[in-house]
């Protein structure tokens, strides 16, 4: 019976830590909703929330506000970026709109086009509030 308890809760905790993947040449026209990590090599049209690591490949394009616990891009976002902890841009990364962060990392060549807010308590209604508009 002890040993039942001690899978159960290796199975839960082992569940959080898979990685989902949006390929390229994917496209998803809609909101996004992920708990765990996600990778986005493809593209997606709406709202992306991400319950912890959200990373944008080079070849990854979100036309949408983004709210994420943290945020890794390299590929080009089109809207207002909110994460809880860290947000990097990487060198070939675009992002065109707000960021709202407690940490921020731009790489040399990054291109960012909008303010910054650093603050270390961002709250999670933050994303609702500005929607930005995208034209495809």
């Amino acid at each position: 019976m002890l040993g039942n308890n001690k899978n159960k809760e290796k199975s839960s905790s082992t569940s959080q830590g898979l990685l989902n993947l949006i390929g390229p040449g994917t496209e998803i026209k809609g909101d996004l909703i992920c708990e765990g990590d996600i990778r986005i090599d493809g593209r997606v049209d709406g709202t992306v929330r991400v319950g912890q690591r959200l990373v944008i490949g080079e070849s990854g394009m979100i036309n949408g506000n983004i709210k994420a616990g943290n945020a890794i891009i390299a590929g080009n976002v089109n809207g207002n970026v909110h994460c809880q902890q860290t947000t990097v841009l990487h060198g070939k990364s675009s992002v065109k709109g707000d960021i709202h962060t407690s940490q921020i990392i731009i790489e040399s060549g990054a291109r960012f086009n909008g303010r910054c807010v650093m603050d270390t308590q961002i709250q999670s209604s933050q994303p609702d509030q500005q929607e930005v508009s995208v034209e495809a």
